[in-house]
């Protein structure tokens, strides 16, 4: 079989017999890049790919609006001239005429106010009256504190209407109180207790204990005529209405009825406070004849009126002998340390001091560290 071989010099000459490269297919050969040109085809086609992302990716321009036709500038007219305060005077529109006020609206001019709800109400002073807490203690109806509790409870009531905290009032003036603030009135009690030497009357001090910490029901005076059992609250609030030395014993009141404290310790009190005072004379023997025998009746004189406790002058007091080295005083003030300063001054020294009766209630046959319940018909 016959082979057909192309010669492909003579294929590839031309009529004029130069040689031609084709144009496509594996002959065609590429001339080799450097590194540089290969370098600057690569970064200008990384800027052409930049830019094209950019143009695609460009936000398009708002939408212009379309501005109104201005009208034709005219000629400036002079303005007067104005000073430098009134050029930044900033001028204020004028206000609209006011609506005409309702027939039937109360905040019309002329019409009275509208009043605040009661309980956030003040009364406006009156300079003619004194507060109401202080004329209903005047008057014996409850304390200070207890007349503000009362009030703000809504049980005062003053000519008719509804007291509220701050009222003042005229000395004429109507006060009622509602019978729930006589029944929490009668819940509140007051103890008698005797109280042993070794315990002061009111907060603990120097290590002493008050009296109060005997008020239990262990202690309760198995005669007590009120017939009341101990109950915890009734501790709750108890203080001292009055007040009777470490070194003293006697009757203590303790109570949480203010009108009592007040009866017994206010400043215009008149409580009698009897009491028990042994003593002996300053810098002399004990004899069996007792100091009676020897204290000369000016000095007892003294004791009665005529000394002074601070640059004050006492008030009369009632003093004699119980026995042949006992006093008996009956005061109607209580300063501290009282009795005792005063035998100092006449050269007398107490060695005993008992207290056994405070107005119409006495001591009794009350043991020594017991107590009881004032009952609802005894009264100082």
């Amino acid at each position: 079989m016959a082979t057909l071989k192309l010669n492909k010099t003579a294929a590839a000459k031309t009529g004029t017999g130069e040689k031609r490269t084709p144009l496509r297919g594996k002959g065609v050969s590429r001339p080799r890049q450097t590194l540089e040109q290969a370098q600057a085809e690569r970064a200008e086609k990384q800027a052409a790919y930049e830019q094209r992302m950019q143009e695609e990716f460009r936000p398009a321009p708002p939408a212009r609006r379309a501005e109104p036709s201005r009208p034709v500038r005219q000629e400036r007219q002079e303005r007067p001239q104005r000073s430098p305060a009134q050029s930044f005077r900033r001028e204020e529109p004028p206000m609209p005429p006011a609506a005409p006020a309702r027939r039937d609206q109360r905040r019309a001019t002329g019409d009275a106010p509208r009043q605040a709800p009661r309980e956030m109400r003040v009364s406006e002073p009156n300079q003619d009256g004194e507060r109401l807490s202080k004329r209903m203690g005047e008057l014996g109806l409850a304390s200070r504190r207890e007349a503000d509790e009362w009030i703000a409870a809504g049980w005062v009531r003053v000519d008719g209407e509804m007291a509220v905290l701050g009222q003042r009032v005229r000395p004429d003036a109507k006060i009622e109180i509602d019978e729930a603030a006589h029944r929490e009135q009668a819940k509140q009690v007051t103890i008698l207790l005797h109280k042993p030497i070794g315990y002061v009357s009111g907060q603990a001090e120097d290590g002493y204990e008050p009296a109060a910490m005997l008020i239990k029901g262990a202690t309760q005076w198995q005669e007590d005529a009120s017939g009341q059992k101990f109950h915890p609250g009734n501790i709750r609030g108890l203080a001292p209405a009055g007040r009777l030395d470490i070194d003293s014993t006697g009757l203590l009141v303790l109570t949480q009825d203010g009108r009592i404290a007040k009866i017994l310790i206010g400043e215009d009190s008149d409580i009698e406070k009897e009491y028990l005072v042994r003593v002996e004379h300053i810098g002399q023997p004990v004899t069996d004849a007792g100091p009676m025998a020897s204290f000369p009746p000016e000095q007892l004189a003294r004791l009665q009126f005529g000394l002074e406790l601070d640059g004050v002058q006492l008030k009369h007091a009632k003093v004699s002998w119980a026995n042949e080295d006992q006093l008996r005083f009956v005061l109607r003030e209580g300063r501290k340390r009282q009795i005792r300063r005063m035998c100092e001054l006449v050269g007398l020294k107490v060695v005993g001091l008992k207290r056994v009766r405070i107005g119409r209630i006495v001591l009794g046959k009350l043991p020594q560290g017991e107590w009881r319940y004032l009952t609802p018909w005894e009264r100082f």
